[in-house]
């Protein structure tokens, strides 16, 4: 994909079955293009409430703690986070801020708030109080909920720099 053209790749299951890909793929390309995805849920483990990185869609727990797991690829050369809490995905309540400031604040590079986003407000909050760099939404513009120029005149109302769209340019190809 990176020689065809592409910024970015991003890796999830693959990273997670062969930790040395990530370096690898760093090492040839340059981290600025390795995204990792990170897609835990919230489980139990020993008495305590963990973050468990699954895979395959969120069906295969890898036994690996988000925030540990971020540090990993951080140290392996990814160069960016996509962090998707599986336990909001598709709910429209919101990001897991507690989960993305964690991982966010474990990092020195951006972390994407995915899972939840369901008002032009939650994408406000991942970035103001849970760190993310960026908040990734899906389901708000596929089904026209909001559109993409009115949240980010939310976002810029309230205080988040954004790139507003002008002069009647294309709304589908800007990005929050």
């Amino acid at each position: 994909m990176l020689n065809a053209g592409a910024d970015k790749v991003s890796i999830n299951s693959a990273a997670s079955r062969t930790p040395e890909f990530i370096r690898a793929a760093s090492r040839r390309f340059g981290r600025q293009c390795i995204v990792v995805n990170i897609d835990p849920k919230r489980v139990i483990r020993d008495g305590r409430e963990i973050w468990d990185v699954h895979i395959n869609g969120g069906r295969i727990p890898t036994g690996l703690e988000a925030v540990a797991w971020a540090r990993e690829v951080e140290r392996l050369g990814a160069g960016e986070i996509v962090l998707t809490c599986m336990d909001a995905d598709g709910t429209k309540n919101g990001y897991d801020l507690e989960m993305t400031r964690a991982v966010a604040d474990a990092v020195g590079i951006p972390v994407v708030a995915s899972g939840g986003a369901g008002h032009p407000e939650h994408l406000r909050a991942a970035l103001a109080e849970g760190g993310a760099s960026a908040a990734l939404a899906a389901s708000i513009f596929h089904y026209r909920e909001f559109s993409i120029p009115q949240t980010k005149n939310y976002l810029d109302q309230h205080g988040v720099p954004v790139r507003l769209v002008r002069n009647g340019a294309s709304s589908a190809a800007a990005s929050v």
